[in-house]
Parts: C-alpha cells; structure tokens; sequence
C-alpha cells in the first residue's frame, strides 16, 4: 500500500500536480537526467540518496515516473553512452523492475537490441543481472 502511495506521489509530481510535497520531489528529481546524460555517477549517487533521505523513496519507486526526452533513466544513459551512470541505475534496479516493459511495453533487453545497442557496456551489465 506505502509503495502504491509513493508511486502515485512521484507520478503526480511528474505530470505537474500542484501541492507543496509533490512540489518538493519533483523540484529534487528536476536535474536528475542531465545528470545521467553527463554521466556524472557521484552526483547520481549523492540525488538519489538524498532522495531516499528526504522522501523515503528508492530509484524502483520513481523510476517509471521519469521520462527524460521520452526515455527511461537507463535507456537515456545507453543513448549517451554514460557507462558509469547507466551501471549505477542498473545495480540498484531490483532485478524483477529490469526485467518488466517499460512505457512503451518493451523490456530494456527488446530495445537494446532494436536499437543496436548490444556492444554497449551498459547492455552487458543488464544481461549478467538477468
């Protein structure tokens, strides 16, 4: 129930809701693309923990929530080649959240390999946690 809650908060958040606490979360998620096209893993690092501390919220609860120019945070990293980025996002994915469609209904695995992607060290990284 918590999770559908959190889910919901950051999804509101992200279609641009008005209150004061959807406010906060999206103003703290504001950058976090850019980051990842940056591959900037310290500074990834350093949002989502302040994220989690601030609002009690892992990367699985608002990830599905982001849309960074119609991609995922993990398919923006494999587009701008931001390997260190992209394997932070994919190690704190719980393995089941990597494995499901995303927006679209196709699974990270089904893109990347639509996209051409597989020679991307990203791409590896997704294959050996699943």
């Amino acid at each position: 129930m918590l999770k559908i809650v959190k889910t919901s908060l950051v999804i509101a958040a992200t279609f641009g809701m008005s209150g004061m606490a959807h406010a906060d979360v999206s103003e703290a998620l504001a950058n976090i693309c850019t980051i990842v096209q940056a591959d900037d893993k310290g500074e990834l690092r350093k949002k989502m923990r302040s994220v989690e501390s601030d609002y009690r919220m892992k990367l699985k609860d608002y990830y599905s929530g982001i849309s960074c120019s119609g991609n995922s945070l993990i398919r923006t990293a494999l587009l701008s080649n931001a390997v260190e980025a992209g394997e932070l996002l994919v190690k704190k994915m719980p393995k089941s959240d990597l494995n499901a469609p995303e927006a679209d209904g196709k699974t990270l695995q089904a893109w990347v390999a639509e996209n051409g992607l597989q020679d991307n060290p990203i791409a590896a990284v997704i294959n050996d946690r699943l």
